[in-house]
């Protein structure tokens, strides 16, 4: 899954500039998710699901426009692990330091802000006065050129594991903002360029593993199968844990 950021403050223009990359991926055959971080709490306090939370894990709501999951994730890898898509697009994330950013301003002043050295491009309502290039950062008019916009998405998003585990000799934000100078590539990520020995799935999506957590769970699961009548080796175990 790739994914892009696309950060600015209030009445920037996100939503728009979101909406509109997200509109043409979808035509171009691409499934698409969309993350929204806000600010305000999601669940109204003292309402049904706000009491409902309270005492479960999770909640799952049935609406006549919509259906909806509540649940708390206790990190970001945690949330992006429950999406599979082929692009997440995220409005907001500022903190996010292992995708790449579209940084919509409202000023040359607030990208300067923004640029954590992550950006690919400057969108939203800035872009809407005619400049081209601001700090080396293309500007790009979603509302005008969306499909520039989406080219762009297409071509530069990416996501690392974001598990610092060490093995490039860079965090996973400091290797991101040398992808997006250019100096480093997805390849010279170790956890996704090689074949790990053990791969776990939730709901399709890999879950990253340092090489002593899959050697651990390859132990684990190895050495509590042995003690079994009818186990013997084999180059491939399977084991699916459906949740139904």
């Amino acid at each position: 899954m790739r994914a892009v950021a696309f950060v600015g403050y209030k009445k920037s223009g996100k939503t728009t500039t979101v909406e509109a990359v997200a509109k043409v991926l979808k035509e171009r055959g691409y499934r698409v998710a969309i993350a929204k971080s806000m600010h305000a709490s999601f669940d109204r306090e003292g309402s049904d699901t706000w009491r409902f939370s309270r005492v479960a894990d999770s909640v799952l709501v049935r609406a006549n426009d919509t259906d909806a999951l509540l649940f708390k994730a206790k990190d970001v890898n945690a949330l992006f692990s429950m999406v599979n898509a082929d692009f997440l697009l995220l409005e907001g994330f500022k903190s996010v330091k292992h995708v790449p950013k579209v940084i919509c301003a409202r000023s040359e002043e607030e990208v300067r802000e923004l640029n954590d050295g992550l950006a690919i491009a400057v969108s939203g309502v800035i872009a809407s006065n005619g400049v081209g290039e601001m700090g080396g950062l293309p500007v790009i008019d979603a509302t005008r050129e969306p499909e520039r916009l989406a080219d762009l998405v297409e071509k530069r998003a990416f996501m690392l594991p974001n598990i610092d585990c060490g093995l490039c000799g860079f965090s996973c934000a400091e290797m991101a903002r040398l992808i997006v100078k250019g100096e480093k590539t997805l390849k010279d990520c170790v956890v996704l360029s090689s074949k790990p020995r053990v791969t776990v799935k939730i709901d399709g999506q890999v879950l990253p593993m340092k090489d002593w957590v899959q050697e651990l769970v390859e132990k684990t699961v190895k050495g509590m199968l042995s003690a079994m009548k009818g186990y013997r080796e084999g180059k491939r175990i399977e084991i699916v844990i459906r949740e139904e």
